[in-house]
């Protein structure tokens, strides 16, 4: 065997080595920085109720939102961080986070506990499907490294869903 053949072949404009394209690598980048803006209103969302918390199951329902803010804000650093890996620029105020959010804010005075776990049920329900879709981004770009992380990220936010549709059926 020669050096030559050890060598890597040639990038192509269609199929780099990395099996992923320029435009690839920002369809995915887009992508995520999208689900970093809804992580980013997830957590206040979810630190909101957790604040605002009250009525009879106030303290498991507090830990319950405790538990799920922390998960989301667990999530944002290493989704950065991949869009940076994909040579990629990720977000860069509270401005860019609003113009890219798909998950609404809730600025109401008063709602009931089981309003507030509906909500946030419905938005990880909405996360979930901006995530499967990155995922399917992801799998037509050949990018597996994100996807592998992605999988995780809607396992853990169909849990939220399901943790949080088993308590606001159990309240209701």
């Amino acid at each position: 065997m020669s050096i030559a053949d050890t060598k890597p072949s040639q990038e192509t404009a269609a199929q780099p080595a990395n099996g992923m394209t320029s435009e690839g690598k920002i369809a995915i980048s887009d992508g995520l920085n999208a689900v970093i803006a809804d992580l980013f209103a997830l957590y206040v969302k979810t630190k909101n109720f957790h604040w605002h918390m009250t009525g009879p199951r106030f303290r498991e329902y507090h830990l319950l939102l405790d538990d799920q803010s922390g998960q989301v804000l667990a999530t944002i650093d290493p989704a950065a961080e991949r869009v940076r890996k994909l040579g990629q620029s990720t977000l860069r105020s509270v401005g860019h986070i609003s113009r890219l959010q798909r998950i609404a804010d809730n600025d109401a005075q008063t709602l009931t506990a089981n309003n507030m776990l509906a909500e946030l049920r419905d938005d990880n329900s909405l996360l979930v499907g901006a995530l499967r879709d990155v995922h399917d981004i992801c799998d037509r770009h050949n990018d597996v490294a994100t996807a592998s992380l992605i999988e995780n990220w809607i396992d853990e936010a169909e849990g939220r869903v399901w943790f949080l549709a088993e308590t606001v059926e159990i309240s209701t």
